[in-house]
C-alpha cells in the first residue's frame, strides 16, 4: 500500500457511501442505518490511512474532522466530552501567542533599526484593512436584503439559549483597549492589540540604543522568536486531536433541528462570504500579483484549524510562520498579521452587518437601507479592539442592538447556529489577514516571489 492506492481507496469508499446514502435519503430502498454508520467508518478508516500514507498536517487536521462530524452524530453525548481535547489544544496556543509576537515585533524593528518603514507598515495596514472590511460591509447588507433570511424566521419550540451578559462600550473605552495599563495583565487575558502596542513601543525603544546596550536584548528576542517557532511545531501535532474534537463538540451539541428553521441565514452568510473571498481577495491577490495557489497552501493548515476551533488566536502562530515560509518578511508579518486581527476582521464585519439586519426583519421592522449602513458602521468600529473575546461578535451585536432599539429574541436563535457560522466567519478572518500581510509585503518592495513560487507545504 501507498500513498497513490490508500488515495483511491479512500474515493473507492467515500463513492460507495454516498452512492447509499443517496438511496436511502431519496427513498429508492430502505437501507439499515446500522449497515450506512458502518460504509461511514469504513470509509473513515481508509482516509486515516491515506493520511498515514500522505504524512501531511493538512491532510490529518482535515481528516480529523471529518472524525469528529461522524463522532458527534453517532456519539453525541460521548462527543460532547471531547470538549477538552480542543481546550488543551487552546490553552497551549494561547501560551505561544504573547512571546512569538514580543519577540517577532521586537527583532523586526530593533534588528533593522529602520523606524520610518514601521510608520510607513502602519498607515498602508489602516488604510487597506478599512478599505476591505467596508467593502465586506455592504456585501453583508447586500446578500441579507437579496436572501430576506430573516422574514418569516421562527424559534423552534422549547429552544433555550442564555444570551451573554454586554456592557455597553464607548469610543473612549475602544481606544483604550489599544493601550496596556499593565503588560502582564494583557499577556494574561490574551489581549493581542495591547501586547502589539507594547512590543512596538519597546522595539523603536531598543532600537534607539547603542550597539552594545541593544545587542545582548536583540540576541534573547531572536533566540526566543526561533524558539517559539519551533514550540509551535510541536504544539500543532496535537492540532488534529484538538480539531477534532471541537469539531464532535459541536456536532454532537448542535444537532441538526435547528439548523432547518434557520438554513437560510446560514446559507445567505457561507454565500456572501464566498463571494467575498472569491470576488474580492481573490481580486486584491491578482492585482498584487500573489502566486494564489501557492497562497492557498500556504493558509490551508491556520485555516482549517480557525474552522474547526472558532479561534483566529489558534491559527496565529502557524499562520505566521507559513506566511514567512511564502514570502513575506517576518519583520512584516509579525506586524500586519496580529494588528489585523483588530483592525481586519473581514469576516466578522460581514457577519454584523448581515446578521443586525436579520435580527430587523425577523421582527418585522423595516430599516432603509442608509439605516442599514450607519448600524453596520457602528458594528464595524465597536467591533475594534475586541478581538480574542470569546463570543465579541455576539456581544456586539446584543449592544448594537440595543442601541438601535431592536429585539433580542431573534439574536438567541443566532446563538443556537453561533458556532457554525463562526467556524466562517473566523477562516475568512485568517484568510484575509495573510493576503494583507502578503499585500503591504510587496506594497513595501520586499515579497520574495522566489520563495512564494517554491513554497511547498510540509
Amino acid at each position: 500500500m501507498n500513498k497513490r492506492k490508500s488515495g483511491l481507496l479512500t474515493l473507492a469508499t467515500l463513492t460507495i457511501a454516498a452512492i447509499f446514502h443517496v438511496i436511502d435519503i431519496y427513498d429508492f430502498a430502505s437501507i439499515n442505518p446500522t449497515f450506512l454508520k458502518v460504509l461511514r467508518w469504513i470509509f473513515i478508516a481508509s482516509l486515516m490511512l491515506f493520511a498515514y500514507f500522505k504524512k501531511s498536517l493538512t491532510t490529518w487536521i482535515l481528516s480529523s474532522m471529518v472524525v469528529g462530524v461522524e463522532l458527534g452524530l453517532d456519539f453525541p453525548e460521548f462527543a460532547k466530552n471531547l470538549k477538552v481535547l480542543s481546550n488543551i489544544f487552546l490553552r497551549l496556543v494561547k501560551t505561544i501567542i504573547a512571546p512569538i509576537l514580543f519577540s517577532t515585533l521586537v527583532v523586526g524593528i530593533a534588528g533593522h533599526s529602520d523606524l520610518k518603514q514601521v510608520g510607513r507598515m502602519g498607515w498602508k495596514s489602516i488604510i487597506y484593512f478599512e478599505v476591505v472590511t467596508t467593502i465586506a460591509l455592504i456585501i453583508g447588507l447586500v446578500a441579507i436584503n437579496i436572501t430576506h433570511a430573516g422574514v418569516g424566521i421562527e424559534i423552534p419550540e422549547g429552544f433555550h439559549e442564555e444570551l451573554p451578559t454586554t456592557a455597553a462600550q464607548t469610543w473612549q473605552d475602544v481606544i483604550l483597549h489599544i493601550f496596556p495599563e499593565n503588560i502582564i495583565k494583557s499577556m494574561y487575558h490574551g489581549d493581542v492589540l495591547p501586547i502589539v502596542v507594547f512590543s512596538v513601543i519597546f522595539g523603536i525603544a531598543l532600537a534607539m540604543l547603542s550597539e552594545q546596550k541593544r545587542k545582548p536584548l536583540l540576541s534573547f528576542s531572536e533566540s526566543l522568536a526561533e524558539t517559539m517557532f519551533k514550540f509551535t511545531n510541536i504544539i500543532m501535532h496535537f492540532a488534529p486531536f484538538g480539531v477534532g474534537g471541537a469539531i464532535a463538540v459541536t456536532v454532537g451539541h448542535l444537532g441538526v433541528d435547528i439548523l432547518f428553521s434557520l438554513i437560510k441565514l446560514l446559507m445567505t452568510l457561507y454565500l456572501a462570504l464566498l463571494v467575498f473571498v472569491g470576488g474580492v481577495l481573490f481580486t486584491i491577490a491578482l492585482l498584487f500579483k500573489i502566486p494564489i495557489r501557492q497562497f492557498i497552501r500556504a493558509v490551508s493548515e491556520p485555516v482549517s484549524i480557525a474552522f474547526a476551533t472558532t479561534s483566529s488566536e489558534s491559527a496565529l502562530p502557524i499562520a505566521m510562520e507559513n506566511m514567512e515560509k511564502f514570502g513575506v518578511p517576518r519583520k512584516i508579518v509579525s506586524f500586519v498579521l496580529p494588528t489585523g486581527y483588530t483592525f481586519n476582521l473581514d469576516g466578522t464585519t460581514l457577519y454584523l452587518s448581515l446578521a443586525s439586519v436579520f435580527v430587523a426583519q425577523a421582527a418585522g421592522m423595516h430599516l432603509s437601507f442608509g439605516t442599514q449602513l450607519i448600524m453596520g458602521l457602528t458594528l464595524m468600529l465597536t467591533s475594534k479592539g475586541v478581538a480574542g473575546v470569546p463570543r465579541a461578535s455576539l456581544v456586539i451585536l446584543i449592544g448594537t442592538a440595543a442601541s438601535f432599539g431592536l429585539p433580542l429574541w431573534p439574536i438567541m436563535a443566532i446563538l443556537g447556529i453561533d458556532e457554525l457560522m463562526d467556524m466562517a466567519r473566523t477562516s475568512v478572518n485568517v484568510i484575509g489577514n495573510t493576503l494583507a500581510s502578503a499585500v503591504i509585503a510587496r506594497w513595501e518592495g520586499e515579497f520574495d516571489d522566489e520563495k512564494a513560487l517554491a513554497y511547498v507545504a510540509e
